[in-house]
């Protein structure tokens, strides 16, 4: 077999017809190849070299057998699983890092340090499918709000709501620094995982802009943040593992901020709270439900990670035991804004309409807690130890 590659250099494109002609040189076969080109011979050694053909000089022309494209450069060359999620592996090797699964591996690969690297640790075979419901779920503040609606509040009321996007400001800035902080650690090999949380971070970001917008609507400033709120939410960042960190965010966290969102929806003011709290519960709710599946398989493969979960509920209530818990600017501002005005009876449905809050959030994690494997009185006095400031 021979080619003629002309003018064109190896060095300039030739190379491609050189691969091509020599994938078709049968076994015991060989290619000749001539060309125009003085440094002919030297590309054509170093190729030959990286695809493990023979080389041979014949005058001006040069001769290569049929390559071993493994046995060169690819040579043991590892395939990092199946591209499906059926293919994911127990322990992927630091390795493989950023490859896509199922790529081939080139030896020599620089070995990386994600942190978490067990399929046990962080896999859910529902990850995949979490994504695709956020990614389609994406919602634009600037177009699916209309934040120029015409609508104005008692002074008061207006400065309930303030007080109350000021505090869900902070809460969801934690909310997203901890999944943040966790996809940088996840092994790509678990593509999946990591894509929930950075959709997850995304979600936060979104909410923290609609949270700032409708504080500013009407005010030219946020309202207050208390000392003991930024504690229990440091509580949150610091949790270095990430199984913890998960039930403490998502399972109890963002289970018992569904029922605030909720609430906020039912009793909001004016069009804008309420779309705002609609839009956000939906994002909330699918943190919490990725959360329970990924903790329901950990706990399955993993039972003894239960008695870990009671003593992060435990440790954070002795943690946070010095602390006001919610500030009473906040417990005030739902109040306030439930009740709706200044008289009597309204303060009265007011308050009775936190106190139901309050129950509706204890049940809720309960019945997760249940989920998780909890006995029932176990799930009652954990539940009861959650921060009283809700995340």
């Amino acid at each position: 077999m021979r080619l003629d590659l002309g003018p064109l250099s190896l060095a300039r494109g030739g190379h491609l017809l050189l691969r091509r002609a020599l994938a078709a040189i049968p076994v015991g076969g060989s290619l000749l190849v001539r060309g125009d080109d003085p440094e002919l011979v030297s590309h054509a050694r170093a190729l030959a070299r990286r695809w493990g053909s023979s080389f041979a000089v014949e005058g001006s022309d040069v001769r290569l057998g049929p390559p071993e494209w493994l046995g060169g450069r690819w040579r043991g060359a590892e395939r990092a699983g199946e591209s499906g999620a059926g293919g994911v592996v127990e322990a992927p090797p630091q390795t493989w890092g950023l490859a896509a699964r199922g790529a081939a591996v080139e030896v020599g690969a620089p070995a990386f340090a994600f942190r978490l690297a067990s399929r046990d640790e962080v896999w859910t075979q529902d990850a995949g499918r979490f994504y695709l419901q956020a990614a389609a779920a994406q919602w634009d503040p600037a177009t699916a709000i209309d934040w120029g609606a015409n609508f104005e509040l008692p002074d008061e009321v207006e400065d309930a709501v303030v007080q109350l996007m000021t505090y869900l400001i902070e809460n969801e800035t934690a909310a997203l620094i901890v999944p943040a902080r966790f996809c940088a650690q996840v092994h790509p090999h678990f593509r999946e995982v990591m894509q929930v949380l950075a959709i997850q971070a995304a979600d936060e970001a979104r909410h923290i802009e609609v949270f700032t917008r409708r504080a500013l609507l009407k005010r030219s400033a946020p309202a207050l943040s208390t000392a003991g709120g930024q504690a229990s939410l440091k509580t949150l960042i610091d949790e270095p593992d990430f199984a913890l960190a998960t039930f403490l965010l998502s399972v109890l966290g963002e289970g018992s901020f569904l029922a605030l969102l909720r609430f906020l929806e039912r009793h909001a003011p004016d069009p804008v709270t309420a779309a705002v709290a609609r839009l956000t519960a939906q994002d909330e709710a699918r943190h919490v439900a990725f959360g329970l599946a990924h903790l329901e398989r950990h706990t399955a493969v993993d039972p003894s990670l239960l008695s870990r979960l009671a003593n992060a509920i435990e440790g954070r209530h002795d943690a946070l035991r010095e602390t006001a818990g919610l500030n009473e600017e906040v417990f005030d501002a739902l109040l306030f804004i439930a009740a709706g005005g200044w008289a009597p009876a309204s303060l009265q449905r007011g308050w009775d309409a936190v106190v139901s809050l309050q129950a509706e959030m204890d049940v809720g994690r309960r019945v997760r807690l249940r989920r998780l494997g909890f006995s029932e009185s176990e799930a009652a006095r954990l539940s009861g130890l959650h921060t009283r400031n809700f995340m």
